[in-house]
Formats: C-alpha cells, structure tokens, sequence
C-alpha cells in the first residue's frame, strides 16, 4: 500500500498558511504524519534529502501532526524522506518530488518497531536496565567509543567482562568500531575509574543476554518532545569518509565549519553553502603512537588550533600559508601516556601565552609564544582532600587566568595569570565530574557537568556556582556554551538530544535529533536571535546545525 501521497494543489493554501504560522516563509513541502495507534503524532522529526545530495534538511511535526519544508532550504528534485519517533518507524513509500514554484505534499504513516532494542538512545538503555544510578555511572565510561547496546546485546559473563575491561584499558579514546587504535608503549586508561571491576563485571552480566534470551526487563523510551521542540529546523552535512570523527566543530569569520578529527591526522574545513570539505593533513610527529586530534579553537586572526593528543602536541594552522606549526612537550617530559588534548587561548593576546593541559599526571602547561618555551605548573591538588585534579578542559578569560574542570570530582580550578596561584571551588552537586566548557562575555565560567546531568556557571565576581539540571535522565552533558542572547547549550553522547536553557527563567527546551548523535563540543553562533548551535556527530561522520525558530 502506497502511504505517501504527493500532492501539489490541494495542499497549497495549507502550507502557506503554516509556514506564514512557523515564520518560514514560502514552504516546498508539506504533509501530516499519523499512525494507526495514535492517529495525528506530535513531535515526529521528518528528514528530506535530495538525490546525490550530502546534505538532509529535517523540521519537526507540530500538534496536528503536520510539518512544512521551507522553500528557501529544498532545491528543486527528488527528495527521500525519513522520520525518526520512538518505538514507530516508516510504513510505505518515503519519496517525494519538489518542483520549482510548487508545494509537494506528503502525508507519512508509521508503525510500531517490531524490534524496539535497535532503536534506543544510550540513554533509553540506562533508564531501563535495572540497577543503582552509582552502578550505571561505569557505563558513562564507555559510550565515547561505542552504543551501549553493544553490551546489553552481549553474552559476555562476568570473566569475559573483566577481559573487556583490561583490553578496553589499552584502546585511545578516539577508538571506534570501525577504526580501533591501540596505545603504544606501557600507556593505559582507567576505564574503571576507581570503581570495582569486579562487582561491575557481575553487574553487567546481570543485564545483558548471558543468562537469557531476551531482557528480564521492559524497554523504556523517553516521551516525544512537544510544543517549542517542535519549532526546530536542523540541517546535516554529511562528510566524505565514515572515519572521520568531528570532534569539534567551530565556525570562523567568514562562516566556514572548522573540525578536529578524533581519530585520524587531519584538521577539516566545511563550506555550509555547498556542503564542500576540504582536509588538511597534520605532520605526524610521534611516529608510532596514537592519531587523532581534539581540541580546536579559532585565534584572533582566524587561524585554527588543536590539540594533537597523543602525538604529545599542539599545532597552529596558517590560513595564508595553509601549512601547521607545530610545538611538541620537550623530550624530558614527555611519557607514554603524554597527552596534549586541550589548549586554552582565549586570554592568549594579553601574555602570548598558551595554556595546555597534559592528561598524563594532569600537569598544567604555559607555552610562550615569545620564546617558544614551555612551562610546567606542575598538577594542581583539592585542598580539602588532598586528590589530583583531574583536568579534563581547561579554558582562559580575557586576561588569561586559567579555569580547570575536574572531572575526576566536582571542582571548578581558577589560576591566576600573574600569580600562578589556584583557587578550588566545589561544585553544588559533588561528584559532578565537570567536563568542557566556555568563558562568555562577562567573563563568567559556563561549563557541563557530565555526572551531575546539568549546566554550571561560575561567576568570579561573586565566587558562586550555578546549576541548571537538564530535563531528560542521563544526559550526562559533555560541553555547555552561553551567549548574548540569554541562553546556554548543550549536548549530549546518550539521549540524541541537544538541550537550550533560557538563562533567565531557568527553563530548557531540547531538540531531537534526526538520528543517532554522538556530540562532544557544542559552538553557538549568536549572531541573530535566537542563535544558532553547531555539533559534530562524532560517531556518525557529520556536522550538524541545529536553528531554534523562536
């Protein structure tokens, strides 16, 4: 039975009475998506692409169910379409023709999944696995480098667990399925995080399929986002090789998409117009260790900068000469383990300093771009434990003091420029595991707190600590982001959501997005109200623009 119905007429003053409603302008497409349990669905995401396309534009069904395609976002030609709300799937044709001038219609019928467990978010999976929340925390150290379905899919028992856990150890965390790296040397990663391996392992074989065939336990799916979600138009670029990992995705002057890639050598550049990338090869200077790269951050004059991981580096990137610098820890420090993944260079035109962090021991780096010489702070310790911190991003204000999440607690670290003095501020929620974040404007601190499922802010004037909590459980933010127009981002590696927080009222509306989305970085551009979030898709080789429409 043919589900899909194209129409060009009849439905006409429909769209552009809905698009005059969404404030879209003229609409291509249009239709209504219903299905036989619920008749007319909320909250459905309807993707289109174009044949030979790289780029998938994708709108959200309001309360009738009905969704409208801007003219302004759909060339002319033959479009696929796809729809993503869980627990249903497509029922029938999914194609539909766009004609210069015209409006197509589309009206789409789902069904229930048969399968439900190959369409969960990581984070469905963690709600419905029984367990303590301190038991499914360990799981927040494996879903960088794969789903978790992987492992509650499995038949692995508790032995087989324990060999997991001590191979998983030996993989760089830029690792996938598709391109597993091993570390060199005696480097190795506590994938256990302090917890018990063993206790852990009898866990897990408790809620996968070692003992069973099917699960002991019912399938949960968060409820469909309604009323201002559905205002949403998101765009995905595709890239041009399934390796490539965005990791970060940060835009420059003139509006290009720059990325790190957390698994190969490259640093790449994507035009939005026209969906073109182009990569530029960064000088493997640790022959025989890991590959990859992580933070990336955009100078005053427009030139790129990344972390380089475990080739115990950094590199700068001359747009005029296209060619890298890069500054490499001096032998003498440098180990197996050494990892330069996060730089800091906000502050950087006050000194012409760099900030780095080296995650091996968590030593604090400043390099001088005058003499080009390094200097080790050393690793900065909680005064009220005696612990480590345990830097993951840091990140500088204007007059380049340093902020240091610890993401083996829950302390924001502020240093100070001229003293080299640190200042450890706990976090309301303990534990939180701070991640990655930004400096705003008023020089006040935005961060995520991975652990305690929330945005934080910091505000040094007053010398207190903030928190939002996201909405859906197990968010586990990674990297927040605040900007003029009164909100904050976020993202998420679990719930395929992202999440916007109106920063004076306290309330979140979150995104769906139109398939599964690995996000680690999030980049507003806050050019127009409101703004504009940029993510990388870091399993799914693709960046991903998502615009609020009020």
């Amino acid at each position: 039975m043919n589900t899909l119905v194209c129409r060009t007429v009849t439905v006409a003053s429909f769209a552009l009475s809905m698009g005059a409603a969404q404030g879209q302008g003229t609409v291509a497409l249009t239709g209504q998506v219903s299905s036989v349990e619920e008749g007319a669905m909320e909250g459905v995401v309807v993707s289109a692409r174009r044949d030979g396309s790289t780029i998938s534009i994708s709108v959200v069904t309001d309360a009738q169910g009905r969704f409208a395609f801007p003219a302004a976002r759909l060339e002319p030609g033959h479009y696929s379409l796809k729809a993503r709300a869980a627990g249903y799937e497509l029922d029938g044709a999914r194609t539909a023709d766009v004609a210069a001038g015209g409006v197509a219609g589309a009206d789409i019928k789902l069904r229930k999944v048969k399968n439900l467990s190959a369409h969960l978010t990581n984070a469905e999976w963690m709600s419905s696995m029984p367990g303590t929340d301190e038991q499914k925390r360990f799981l927040l150290n494996c879903n960088g480098c794969h789903t978790l379905e992987r492992i509650m899919k499995s038949a692995y028992d508790a032995d087989g667990f324990m060999q997991i856990f001590q191979r998983m150890a030996s993989y760089y965390p830029g690792s996938t399925p598709l391109k597993p790296q091993r570390l060199a040397g005696k480097a190795t990663r506590d994938v256990e995080r302090g917890g018990s391996g063993r206790k852990t392992a009898e866990w897990l074989a408790s809620v996968n399929l070692s003992q069973q065939q099917t699960w002991a336990y019912p399938l949960k799916t968060e409820p469909r986002l309604t009323g201002k979600s559905t205002r949403v138009i998101i765009t995905e670029y595709d890239l041009p090789n399934p390796l490539i990992q965005p990791h970060d995705v940060v835009l420059d002057r003139e509006g290009n998409a720059w990325y790190s890639d957390f698994g190969q050598m490259f640093l790449g550049k994507m035009d939005p117009k026209t969906g073109k990338v182009t990569q530029y090869p960064i000088p493997v200077v640790k022959p025989g260790w890991s590959e990859g790269t992580l933070d990336l951050e955009i100078d005053r004059d427009d030139n790129p900068w990344v972390g380089v991981m475990y080739q115990s580096a950094i590199a700068k990137f001359d747009r005029k000469t296209e060619k890298f610098r890069m500054w490499s820890t001096p032998k003498e420090w440098d180990t197996d383990a050494g990892q330069l993944g996060h730089i800091a260079i906000e502050g950087t035109p006050s000194d012409n300093k760099v900030w780095i962090k080296n995650s091996d021991a968590g030593h604090i780096y400043r390099l001088d771009l005058v003499s080009d010489r390094m200097e080790n702070l050393g690793a900065f310790k909680d005064p009220r434990t005696g612990k480590r911190i345990g830097t993951y991003g840091i990140h500088s204000d204007a007059q380049n003091n340093a902020y240091l999440l610890d993401f083996a607690a829950g302390n924001i670290v502020r240093i100070d420029a001229k003293t080299g003095n640190a200042t450890v501020y706990p976090t309301p929620t303990p534990d939180s595991r701070p991640r990655r974040g930004r400096v705003d404007r008023e020089g006040r601190l935005w961060f995520a707190e991975y652990q305690g499922n929330a945005i934080g802010m910091f505000d040094p004037k007053t010398e207190r600590i903030t928190e939002w909590k996201v909405p859906t459980p197990w968010s586990a933010p990674y990297d927040a982001v605040a900007g003029k127009n009164g909100e904050a981002w976020t993202g998420s590696m679990l719930t395929d959501r992202v999440s916007c927080l109106d920063i004076k009222s306290g309330q979140y509306t979150e995104y769906m997005l139109p398939r599964p989305t690995n996000i680690r970085r999030v980049y507003l551009d806050d050019s127009k109200s409101p703004g504009t979030l940029w993510i990388g898709s870091n399993h799914g080789a693709s960046i991903v623009k998502v615009e609020p429409l009020d």
